[in-house]
């Protein structure tokens, strides 16, 4: 019976590799627990790229069992810091960038409000995707991302404290909206899945964002919608766990090592961070 049994599983074995080639598999370590509500992922894009493993890192928050926070230097002493540091200042399990920031190296791109506290009061007309946690009333759920143009995007925004606006990757229901280019860069994302998720992504290795966003919906994740954070060298994410400490820097194109080493992490001045409750 278990020789037979053997038999059968190398049929469809064969028969999947047969349908399915190894370059639309997508390889992928064990998911580690940081700490309640939290998990970290390595995924290793398929097929490999030409220099450095291709690895995208993501972090998995149930924000049921775990808080987010929006921490901003402009409401910190006006000292931006790494993510790094930002998790040891502030008690933090995780720290990715909060989105891209102005040339006063404080304020966001897009529309930014932390409580009664109003960073950027302007909406851009560019940036189509907004994050949103910290309700203000019960019944809500924790977080939320949105698309602008629904009807009722703003009334929903206006039941949280945390709402920040960047650049869309992913609309709903998953689809890519990023048009094919050559462009590349390293990327940190914000995303939600389809069991209202947060999750945080990663990826070292300068990637055309039209394969990003494949490479990430190929893991079957149900990512539902996805934003831009910040690209390039400070784009970072920091884990800090009994199990895991992780620091992730950015890089430009050519600056990349084959093992996808960088420069070290790059003072940011707007993070999201994620504490245990």
């Amino acid at each position: 019976m278990i020789r037979y049994s053997t038999h059968i599983i190398s049929i469809l074995l064969g028969l999947f590799a047969l349908f399915y080639p190894a370059s639309t598999v997508q390889a992928r370590e064990q998911w580690k627990i940081l700490a309640k509500g939290m998990e970290y992922c390595v995924f290793h894009v398929s097929p490999p790229p030409e220099t450095g493993n291709g690895k995208i890192h993501i972090v998995r928050v149930d924000t049921a069992q775990a808080k987010l926070r929006l921490l901003l230097a402009s409401e910190h002493n006006k000292k931006a810091r790494t993510t790094a540091k930002w998790c040891k200042d502030f008690n933090l399990v995780i720290a990715i960038n909060a989105g891209m920031f102005q040339q006063d190296y404080l304020t966001n791109v897009g529309y930014l409000r932390n409580g009664f506290y109003i960073q950027n009061k302007r909406w851009s007309s560019k940036y189509k995707s907004v994050l949103a946690f910290d309700p203000k009333k019960n019944g809500l759920p924790t977080v939320i991302m949105v698309d602008l143009e629904e009807p009722d995007a703003m009334k929903k925004l206006g039941d949280y404290n945390a709402v920040v606006q960047n650049l869309r990757l992913m609309k709903g229901n998953g689809i890519n909206v990023w048009e094919k280019s050559e462009k590349r860069w390293s990327e940190a994302a914000v995303g939600t899945d389809d069991q209202g998720r947060v999750l945080f992504l990663f990826c070292a290795l300068p990637y055309p964002m039209w394969e990003f966003n494949e490479a990430v919906k190929s893991f079957g994740l149900g990512v539902t919608r996805m934003m831009h954070m910040e690209g390039g060298p400070t784009a970072s994410l920091s884990i800090r766990s009994r199990e895991v400490n992780v620091d992730l820097a950015g890089s430009f194109e050519t600056a990349v090592g084959p093992d996808e080493t960088s420069s070290e992490l790059s003072p940011i001045p707007n993070v999201i961070g994620v504490q245990m409750k």
